[in-house]
């Protein structure tokens, strides 16, 4: 497995740190120092934002400060994650070329200020931030301190200037050739829409993109250009700080549950992948082990992009300033989301911010070391607990992988189609918590999962469940048809094959794309029932689950039927099918079933088919089970997301890693947690 950081292959432990706010005072840099020591932390993050710093006036370079704090740190054991400035420019720069800054929805054009708000189209802004990552790289690539470049900050954001119009007009050209071949798949007749040349074409507006745009292909297309032409900037950045030094990887803090652009097509870009996770912690059991999930998820998701370890670039060491309320994380659920990370496949656990803002918009926003300036705080000895673990668990971990037999597809350009698609149930279609309903099954029974979208390989899977498949790109009807001949069990669901990749109705009755034979069934309409509205499914042996939103009237083809509707006039029809395919099994669940049905139902199926669970018996409610492994060890992660003390048994042959003891059995606190080792051969 080749190395995160391999300068430094260890896990990281550090955060954002931000000393150009602080040049006037010496002494709080010297301070800094010790409480990072104090704190077990050994790489932080510089120059995000540092730009004014860095060139406070155009052409004329600072770096002196900056190689002073990176020496600083690199004696004293610390070592950089050194940042392009790009994600907010110079006041003087947004002034003298107006064309960087973006135009929005409506036309109009941006101020100066504030942060992510530049033109990833326009080429002044490119040749600005090529110019300044290429004069950083070669003053610091050759740095022994600085381990790996973060490019940029939480890319985010679209422009619709000319300049970005016209490169959406481009991309379109090369996607479809002419005009008419655009006109046949956007099916513009529809509404008298038809284009009769490129410069007709303009991108959709906010108040259009979600349903109201009759051209439902436009407003995809327009999310896969924004996709391209960010990851186009990307490369860019790292094209520049890569010629100094190509073996310093670099990678892009990306966010939760954004959606905006698709990360999946941005694997090939960056070496490394990061996210930044902050969970919305509600103080109550249900809901903060269903915020758990939720972000277990997203760690999923971030290692599966590039199916390596990944880095947990940013979290929050007490409260945020900027959720609906910033509520404290309670005691000990600093380790517990840290380690849940960790266990979920981060080489880090870093933190925004070090040291907190004196003034503007996150001076509340919480940090390791507090306005009081010293580490005798809660939040400082918690960060400190975390650094101690991480260094007891970094040479046995390190080398670690998650290695999962199960995988979810969740499709970002799925979601973009499903949300713009007008029925049938406007008042949500819900793609994202069908998945996580899978996934929270999954989670609960200490399954590994790999988050895998359509352009992934899914070969090596034993169980690849795939919900809500509505549109089909890329081939991907054949991937799942092998997967299956081949051996593999496929969940498929309701509302799946119905559109391509462009968003036209496939013909010859659904699921299409050849998944009708796939899965034996016809599916010839789609009931939408109302909030509150259930239906159930009934099972043969009399079991009922309750299922809501929409309900699919399946007509069963080559597929046995295993669970049938229980009311309305589709009483008795089918609701859960499973066909035989080649050597193995697709099923298919014809209706929004929740977490109780595929709780029993994948449990069953994991059995079956001997897929991976990081502890053989029952796991207690709120106790989430992570499984890491090499090819001689495994380790699992327990963590208590629940404010109640909880008991888990342990398979023969475990070893408490904070003792160095066999276990039979791990005591968890409250908000605890434990890593467990088991010799696999």
């Amino acid at each position: 497995m080749s190395s995160v950081t391999p300068r430094f292959p260890h896990l990281l432990h550090g955060g954002d740190y931000n000393p150009d706010q602080w040049l006037d005072r010496p002494d709080i840099l010297e301070k800094d120092i010790e409480l990072m020591k104090a704190a077990h932390i050994n790489c932080v993050s510089v120059a995000i934002f540092a730009w004014a710093k860095l060139e406070p006036e155009e052409g004329r370079y600072e770096f002196g400060w900056l190689e002073e704090v990176i020496g600083n740190l690199y004696k004293n054991g610390i070592y950089t994650v050194l940042a392009t400035p790009s994600g907010a420019k110079p006041r003087w720069m947004s002034e003298k070329y107006p064309e960087i800054r973006r135009v929005d929805g409506s036309g109009k054009r941006e101020e100066s200020g504030k942060r992510h708000n530049h033109c990833y189209t326009s080429p002044v802004y490119r040749e600005k931030v090529k110019a300044m990552n290429t004069t950083l790289a070669e003053r610091f690539a050759k740095h022994p301190g600085v381990i790996l470049w973060h490019l940029s900050n939480e890319y985010g954001g679209e422009c619709r200037c000319e300049l970005c119009k016209a490169a959406f007009r481009e991309w379109l050209k090369k996607k479809y050739g002419d005009i008419s071949a655009l006109n046949k798949q956007y099916w513009t007749d529809f509404w008298a829409q038809t284009y009769n040349n490129w410069e007709e074409i303009n991108p959709p507006t906010p108040r259009t993109m979600w349903g109201a745009d009759p051209i439902h292909g436009l407003c995809i297309d327009w999310r896969r250009f924004v996709t391209d032409q960010v990851g186009d900037f990307i490369k860019m950045e790292r094209d520049a700080v890569k010629a100094a030094d190509p073996s310093i990887p670099v990678t892009a803090n990306l966010m939760y549950d954004f959606y905006f652009y698709n990360y999946f097509k941005w694997r090939d870009i960056l070496d490394v992948v990061s996210w930044d996770s902050y969970p919305v912690w509600v103080g109550n059991a249900k809901g903060d082990v269903e915020e758990a999930q939720n972000h277990a998820l997203w760690h999923d998701v971030m290692r599966s992009i590039k199916q390596k370890p990944f880095l947990l670039m940013e979290s929050c060491p007490s409260a945020t300033n900027w959720q609906p309320v910033s509520r404290l994380k309670r005691p000990g659920m600093q380790l517990a989301a840290s380690m849940s990370a960790v266990g979920h496949g981060s080489n880090s656990v870093q933190y925004f911010q070090f040291r907190k803002s004196r003034g503007s918009s996150e001076k509340f926003h919480g940090a390791v070391v507090d306005h009081v300036g010293h580490g005798d705080t809660r939040a400082f000895r918690d960060v400190a607990e975390v650094g101690e673990r991480l260094e007891l668990l970094d040479k046995a971990l390190y080398n670690s992988e998650v290695r999962p037999d199960v995988a979810i597809v969740f499709d970002t350009e799925n979601r973009w189609a499903l949300d713009n698609a007008q029925g049938p149930r406007n008042c949500g279609i819900h793609y994202a918590e069908a998945v996580r309903d899978q996934y929270r099954a999954l989670w609960q029974m200490g399954v590994p999962v790999d988050i895998v979208d359509e352009e992934s390989d899914i070969s090596g899977y034993k169980l690849v469940l795939a919900p809500m498949l509505y549109m089909l790109r890329a081939g991907f009807e054949e991937k799942l048809k092998a997967f299956v001949k081949d051996g593999g069990a496929l969940v498929g669901t309701y509302h799946t094959g119905l559109v391509n990749e462009n968003d036209l109705c496939h013909l010859g009755g659904w699921p299409g794309g050849g998944l009708r034979e796939l899965f034996g069934i016809w599916n010839e309409e789609i009931d939408g029932l109302w909030d509150g509205e259930e239906n159930s499914i009934i099972t043969e042996d009399g079991k009922s689950y309750r299922v809501t939103e929409l309900c699919e009237l399946i007509h069963a083809e080559e597929a046995k039927v295993i669970g049938t509707y229980g009311s309305d006039f589709y009483k008795g029809m089918p609701a859960w099918t499973v066909a035989e395919y080649g050597k193995g099994q697709a099923y298919y669940v014809a209706a929004r079933a929740g977490v109780d049905f595929y709780s029993d139902f994948l449990g069953t199926l994991v059995s079956d088919l001997q897929c991976k669970r990081a502890l053989p018996g029952e796991i207690p409610f709120g106790v989430e089970a992570c499984l890491r492994e090499t090819d001689t060890e495994s380790f699992v992660f327990l963590q208590n997301f629940t404010g109640e003390p909880k008991t888990v048994a342990l398979p023969e042959g475990c070893t408490d890693m904070r003792t160095g003891q066999p276990a039979a059995k791990v005591e968890l606190r409250g908000y605890d947690s434990v890593t467990i080792a088991k010799n696999i051969k």
